[in-house]
């Protein structure tokens, strides 16, 4: 008797833990380390978690591959997370902390720049490839996949031919500056709806908007 009330616990304790992980979310912004990086294009992902941290009073700390914190919501819990690895080599803290925390890959959120969209432009992709981005690269090596959430944010690609580098890596103009704070408001609604209302009704809610 005694066994069989041991065995039923055990899948009761295996299903409430799965349950449990599916409510927990990893978000990595991307970006590189450092104060001369700190307001570039290409660190995007950073400033929007800076900002997530900033308006819900909570701090981040410094673990391996990374600053993380967590952010409990409507019974989720979101973990933030900035790559100290640089952006070429993101996909090492992703994975780590993927695999640390067993976060499912469907939970696993990408923020990045994307010169293939305006400025500004905010869109939710299930998959998709790299489009030349070193850190995505990094990540679908590591990960040894391409099906996972990615979070573009459009920089608008106002560059000349072989200054792609020099514009990502270039800080914002006064105009993108003035409209920033809207723009990472929205990101920041946008991961909060991930994590609760689902990737195909955050995708009709905030792409293209």
């Amino acid at each position: 008797m005694f066994s069989i009330f041991k065995k039923l616990f055990s899948k009761e304790k295996i299903e409430e833990t799965q349950e449990e992980l599916m409510k927990k979310f990893l978000v990595v912004g991307l970006g590189n380390i450092g104060p001369k990086y700190h307001n570039t294009r290409h660190n995007i992902g950073f400033r929007i978690l800076d900002s997530f941290v900033k308006e819900e009073d909570i701090t981040f700390e410094t673990k391996k591959l990374g600053d993380m914190t967590t952010y409990k919501y409507k019974g989720r819990t979101i973990l933030l997370l900035k790559p100290s690895t640089y952006m070429n080599l993101s996909g090492k803290a992703v994975r780590y902390w993927l695999e640390k925390e067993k976060v499912p890959l469907e939970n696993l959120l990408i923020i990045t720049d994307d010169i293939n969209l305006p400025y500004g432009s905010i869109r939710l992709k299930a998959k998709g490839s790299a489009g030349g981005h070193n850190g995505l690269k990094d990540i679908e090596t590591q990960l040894n996949t391409s099906k996972y959430n990615r979070f573009r944010f459009g920089v608008g690609a106002e560059f000349g031919k072989g200054r792609q580098v020099d514009y990502v890596l270039g800080e914002w103009n006064e105009s993108e500056e003035a409209a920033m704070p809207e723009r990472i408001e929205k990101g920041i609604s946008l991961i909060k709806s991930f994590a609760t209302a689902g990737l195909a009704n955050t995708m009709n809610t905030f792409n293209g908007k």
